[in-house]
């Protein structure tokens, strides 16, 4: 897998995983029950996260982009790929051809994989 490759897919992992945090921190603050139990990440950050989305959530400066935000940011980091890894990319967002999600955000990351005929030379 090229260096390209690689980062391509580290930061879609890691988008996925600051989407999912702020929703959870979102719904978790709402209703009381985010668990800052010190086994996920450390307690002590957990709780300041926890207090800062709810006061975030009181302002109305919590939301939640839509499908269409998150996939147009999603190819807009495709467009900073060397052009021949682009292709890839696009097709690792939009999840055609031969795309497997697999993983999660609270086990770590979302995984898309996409196989890729590459021709012989």
């Amino acid at each position: 897998m090229s260096n390209a490759l690689r980062s391509c897919l580290a930061v879609l992992v890691a988008a996925g995983g600051l989407v999912g945090a702020s929703s959870a921190l979102a719904q978790g603050s709402a209703s009381g029950s985010l668990v800052c139990d010190g086994v996920q990440q450390n307690k002590q950050a957990c709780l300041r996260e926890r207090g800062a989305a709810q006061d975030a959530a009181r302002r109305g400066g919590l939301s939640s982009p839509d499908a269409a935000t998150l996939q147009a940011n999603a190819l807009a980091r495709c467009n900073r790929q060397p052009p021949e890894d682009r292709p890839a990319c696009e097709a690792r967002v939009l999840g055609t051809g031969q795309t497997n999600v697999t993983g999660s955000v609270l086990g770590g990351g979302v995984i898309r994989t996409t196989v890729v005929p590459v021709p012989a030379r």
